[in-house]
């Protein structure tokens, strides 16, 4: 009997972190940016749909989709520091020990599941309006640069403590991060790698991308580490 109780407060207590942290991500202008990602994917199909040069490809399908998932992301790591302590709820997670982590982690676990439906969605709507693709694969390869750029959207909101100064740290990042996309190309320090690509030497280039995941990943954990770490510094928040 006190193993059952035990679990089903274990159960309500996942419930109630989960119900919070969804208000958090679906609060204010969450809203828009899903809008707009919605938007700029239709657009984007539209015009390679009904352009008769087009002959799209699971490299472009990867492109169309990036921007999107990206877009999904931004909000709720850019702004869900400010969002704590504009509701004044900051206060009461830096009030119990330890529980503030397992908020945030709870939370960003949330964002991934959500943005790894929606781009579920958008992947097979772009399979039965564009090309055939692998869906599961393609979402797999899309999450790590959404993830890296995640993490250092969050990583930035526990330094500067402000949405706004976040989002602008990383549109600066971003537009370097695509600027510099450009020069690396297929270089395995691209955080916009297509994997996609049909290249000459698939061996060589199996590596090339093998290489970049690892990079991406070991950024990922570092971003998240170190943001959980600056969440120790109660007094820069309250």
């Amino acid at each position: 009997m006190k193993q059952g109780a035990r679990v089903r407060n274990i159960i309500d207590l996942a419930l109630r972190i989960s119900r919070y942290n969804l208000k958090i991500i679906f609060a204010n202008k969450f809203i828009y940016f899903l809008l707009a990602s919605f938007l700029f994917f239709l657009l984007v199909t539209v015009i390679i749909f009904f352009n008769p040069d087009s002959d799209p490809h699971a490299d472009t399908i990867y492109n169309t989709l990036l921007f999107p998932g990206i877009l999904l992301v931004f909000y709720p790591m850019a702004f869900g520091i400010q969002n704590d302590v504009d509701s004044r709820m900051i206060e009461i997670l830096f009030g119990i020990p330890n529980y503030r982590y397992k908020v945030w982690i709870v939370r960003m676990v949330l964002i991934w599941l959500i943005v790894f439906f929606i781009l579920c969605l958008l992947t097979v709507l772009s399979a039965v309006s564009l090309v055939n693709v692998p869906i599961l694969q393609m979402v797999y390869q899309l999450m790590f640069p959404i993830f890296f750029l995640g993490s250092l959207c969050f990583m930035f909101s526990t330094v500067v403590r402000s949405g706004n100064g976040s989002a602008v740290i990383m549109v600066i990042i971003g537009m370097g991060f695509w600027i510099a996309g450009g020069i690396l190309a297929q270089n395995r320090w691209n955080i916009f790698l297509n994997p996609f690509i049909t290249p000459d030497n698939q061996a060589a280039w199996a590596g090339i991308v093998f290489k970049n995941r690892i990079f991406l990943t070991a950024g990922i954990v570092l971003a998240l580490l170190y943001g959980l770490f600056n969440l120790q510094k109660r007094e820069k928040f309250i």
